[in-house]
């Protein structure tokens, strides 16, 4: 097995197995979970876009971690499967499922550059914070074999061109593992090569601003406002989504030919 994914199983069993993001930052920087107070807009957006339609319908969560939202698919009538290169993961998802007796749900160790699925085999794939930890020639080609002609992919994934959002990273990197990537625009030209179809919805900019307010009674008010004005500055100035923190990524008419891209 390559360095690099034997770096990815590494880390994420660490991360897993505490229960945590698995590090701290350095003195001085804080906790990097605070960010994540302002993340509700993105994930409301990205769970409204895997649960449309879902009923009976073959998914796969791309990474599903401890089980993500496996559970709350397969009870809404989707049969899913969850894969993720962690075994630490997918051995706390499988006992997630048994304790809620959730029949509809198959976990899997995989890695997700090489899938061992047939083609055509999933309505929807999903995933979240997870193609940018991979090879996206390997993953985009994956993804188009196995989706299925009319199925659709959906994936919330950090972008990379905020400097100041890179200079955190910089700053702390063992929060992450040394081979990931947030997305920038070339990525997205990438992902058109392999989809007929590539949607995209950015999140978190001066959202960011609350942050620092996130014990205070006025965040949520705070919080709504500065989403809005997220909201209406990447519809009037597009060019301003690429500094976002994150987008929601909609990949849809497969290429039937991606195998050899």
């Amino acid at each position: 097995m390559e360095a690099r994914l034997q770096s990815e199983i590494a880390f994420h069993n660490k991360r897993f197995a505490e229960g945590n993001r698995g590090v701290k930052t350095p003195a001085g920087l804080g906790d990097v979970e605070k960010y994540y107070s302002v993340v509700g807009r993105s994930r409301s957006f990205y769970l409204e876009q895997i649960q449309e339609g879902c009923q009976g319908k073959r998914v796969l969560e791309y990474g599903c971690a401890t089980c993500g939202h496996t559970r709350y698919l397969a009870k809404r009538g989707a049969r899913v499967t969850g894969i993720d290169i962690s075994d630490v993961a997918v051995r706390e998802a499988q006992r997630r499922a048994e304790v809620e007796q959730i029949e509809a749900l198959d976990y899997r160790v995989m890695n997700a550059e090489v899938l061992e699925f047939d083609d055509n085999s999933f309505d929807l794939i999903y995933g979240n914070a997870i193609l940018h930890h991979l090879d996206l020639k390997k993953a985009f080609a994956e993804l188009a074999r196995t989706m299925k002609p009319d199925g659709m992919g959906v994936f919330l994934e950090p972008l990379g061109h905020n400097p100041l959002i890179n200079l955190y990273r910089r700053l702390t990197p063992g929060v992450r593992t040394p081979d990931e990537h947030p997305f920038v625009m070339r990525d997205f030209k990438l992902a058109r090569t392999y989809f007929g179809k590539v949607e995209l919805r950015y999140f978190h900019l001066l959202s960011l601003l609350a942050v620092p307010f996130r014990h205070r009674r006025f965040f949520g008010p705070l919080l709504r406002r500065l989403d809005t004005v997220d909201a209406t500055l990447f519809r009037a100035v597009p060019l301003a989504g690429r500094y976002a923190w994150a987008a929601v990524v909609c990949l849809s008419l497969p290429a039937r030919d991606a195998s050899n891209r």
